[in-house]
């Protein structure tokens, strides 16, 4: 069954609250609050895809609500549309001023009710599949370098801060040239696939990453990862690359075999992530001028 788009009401009258839970709690998951201070925690907590705020409450308004929701990292990024009484036209401009994306009147409109927010949950499931496009390698299907490196430059600073291992693997299929020119780009494109499927399966943990770096080279970043645990499954990468059947339109099969560079550290912050990456790529330089079809650890 498909995710429900969730949406936080916020509203001090229990009979405001119950109402638009009716009106739309059969298309969306409904989170409620009755004041700003709890609406702001529970947009932390749950960061629903929308928010339905009363500009008018006790003790914070809705307008002071928005500004700290908007002052977040964490929060600035949800929509917002207000939920009041209030029909003048400054009322509606400093809302819109402040961040809101939409007003909704008292009393309630249940067409235009349902309406305003469908429209605001479309844009932001559009910037979510504009986003998720930007970030996915579309022959492969797995993350790609840009996706990498922000994840990379996030674990990386976390190692620093906590004082644990990361690991990074580099991955390149071996003479992919060669094989292009025999068996056509399009039988290179299902090489690539089927490598990138062997990434995929191997990695064990949600926090592990394989991406397409480039052309036909990979990468894999292990958080939390020590030099054995990376070179073990860097092994296991290149054992199931090189066993590989990779199917071809006429029935028969191919295999290509591929050359790994690992490099693991605890990194310290006289440490620089370009350098880590770098002696990677020396890695992986290292295993293909040794023979290729092996993998070679970074040294020092």
């Amino acid at each position: 069954m498909e995710n429900k788009n969730s949406v936080l009401i916020v509203d001090d009258e229990k009979s405001n609250l119950l109402y638009l839970n009716h009106i739309l709690g059969d298309d969306y998951k409904i989170f409620t609050a009755r004041d700003a201070g709890e609406a702001i925690k529970r947009a932390n907590k749950y960061r629903p895809d929308l928010i339905l705020l009363d500009v008018v409450m006790p003790d914070m308004s809705g307008y002071e609500a928005i500004t700290t929701l908007k002052e977040s990292d964490e929060t600035k990024e949800i929509p917002v549309i207000f939920v009041t009484g209030l029909s003048g036209s400054e009322d509606e401009m400093k809302g819109l001023d402040l961040g809101a994306d939409d007003y909704i009147t008292k009393p309630f409109n249940d067409t235009i009710v349902k309406l305003r927010v469908r429209n605001q949950i479309k844009i932001v499931n559009q910037m979510r599949a504009i986003e998720r496009l930007s970030m996915v390698d579309q022959l492969t299907d797995i993350a790609n370098r840009r996706s990498f490196d922000i994840r990379i430059a996030s674990e990386w600073s976390r190692a620093v801060r906590d004082q644990s291992a990361v690991s990074v693997m580099m991955i390149d299929v071996d003479r992919f040239k060669n094989y292009n020119d025999t068996y056509g780009h399009q039988q290179g494109d299902t090489a690539l696939k089927t490598v990138a499927g062997i990434l995929e399966r191997n990695l064990k943990r949600p926090g592990d990453l394989a991406a397409r770096w480039g052309g036909e080279e990979f990468s894999v970043l292990l958080p939390m990862t020590d030099a054995a645990g990376a070179l073990a499954m860097a092994e296991s990468i290149r054992a199931d690359i090189e066993n590989a059947a990779i199917p071809c339109e006429d029935g028969s099969f191919t295999s290509v075999t591929a050359s790994i560079g690992v490099n693991s550290v605890i990194p310290s912050r006289k440490d620089f992530l370009d350098a880590f990456l770098l002696k990677a790529d020396n890695a992986l330089y290292t295993a293909k001028e040794t023979g290729r079809n092996r993998v070679c650890q970074a040294s020092g």
